[in-house]
């Protein structure tokens, strides 16, 4: 299909802090105030008819899965496909990995995918996100900045619109299949009025989580059951812990000297460091950027099972966090973690 005939918004969209960067936030010093008050769950409906699932499925396309993420889509070239060759050799443990495309078998494969949606102005975007262990067997980790700005929680142009988990993503395929979300949750920290505390202020501050719960399958699986899982773990990190970290970083996309374009996932791995200006933010060596938003980060990461713990969802780069160049920041998982993912894992599929 030809640029000019491609059914997108034609407009310059503004594409928003997938992964907050100095070009989207002001750097800020920690313990920028947020807002005050006893913290709670914010939910948010999703597709919640079959209708609603049907039409959100038929809307998520390979080629505008492609394209998620393009300032300019009916511009933007198609990315051709990732041949990157598989390995079926673990890589050997605690390899550091300053960031290449994952090659390797293992339970990684399954459980982490892309996940889309669209913006209130019509833009298409992409983040990373992660099946994890629930008593619903529906549960998926991922930023809070891919699911909603700062606003008031009724405003609906505050929420990204027809959100996709594609786990397995690869080349503009589903292996596993699509699911839409039927609902999703961040905390009420995000409840900020416009125009006062910003998204990167909150996320800086240690509430850059989300949670959904995926509907089940078009052959009434759970997400799960397809899937398998990943553990999750609400710990305090801990210096040089070596951790793992997964996402579909699509930079390319705006920028042809850049390195990724979504088609495949990435692995990076090396020891966990507090950001200088963020210490509240771990991060590991890594190159990925926009896109890898919500991706793992795993502690006890086995290579050769692909089975780890998520420890942190990616929120942000040195350019925000400081540290060392290409630096990939986590928000930890702690309180307000535990308090969306018990909300989550309660919900029914």
């Amino acid at each position: 299909m030809s640029a000019t005939h491609r059914t997108f918004p034609r407009r310059l969209a503004t594409a928003g802090a997938l992964l907050l960067s100095a070009t989207t936030a002001a750097v800020l010093p920690p313990g920028t105030a947020v807002a005050a008050g006893p913290e709670s769950v914010t939910t948010h409906s999703g597709a919640t008819t079959e209708q609603e699932r049907s039409r959100v499925d038929a809307y998520w396309t390979p080629e505008r899965m492609k394209l998620a993420g393009a300032l300019i889509p009916e511009i933007t070239p198609v990315p051709e496909d990732d041949t990157t060759p598989d390995d079926p050799r673990p890589l050997p443990a605690d390899t550091p990995d300053p960031g290449a495309v994952w090659t390797h078998a293992g339970a990684v494969n399954r459980s982490v995918g892309r996940l889309f949606f669209t913006f209130s102005d019509g833009y298409d975007g992409s983040c990373t996100a992660t099946v994890v262990d629930s008593a619903n067997r529906s549960t998926v980790i991922t930023a809070a900045h891919c699911l909603r700005g700062v606003g008031a929680p009724t405003a609906d142009d505050t929420w990204r619109h027809n959100l996709y988990f594609v786990p397995g993503y690869r080349n503009g395929t589903k292996p596993l299949g699509g699911f839409s979300i039927k609902s999703a949750a961040t905390s009420s920290r995000w409840d900020a009025e416009p125009g006062g505390t910003t998204s990167e202020e909150v996320a800086i501050a240690g509430y850059d989580t989300g949670v959904l719960v995926a509907n089940r399958s078009a052959e009434g699986r759970r997400v799960a059951d397809v899937t398998g899982t990943q553990r999750i773990a609400f710990t305090k990190p801990a210096e040089a812990e070596f951790i793992h970290t997964f996402g579909y970083p699509k930079d390319r996309l705006n920028n042809p000297d850049a390195k990724y374009t979504g088609s495949r996932m990435i692995h990076c791995a090396g020891p966990a460091r507090p950001g200088s200006k963020v210490p509240l933010l771990w991060g590991e060596p890594c190159d990925m950027s926009h896109g890898a938003s919500g991706g793992p980060h795993f502690a006890q990461f086995d290579t050769r099972t692909g089975i780890g713990t998520v420890v942190g969802v990616t929120t942000t780069s040195e350019e925000v966090a400081g540290g060392p160049a290409n630096t990939l920041y986590a928000t930890r998982l702690g309180d307000s973690a535990r308090r969306l993912y018990n909300w989550a894992q309660t919900r029914p599929a």
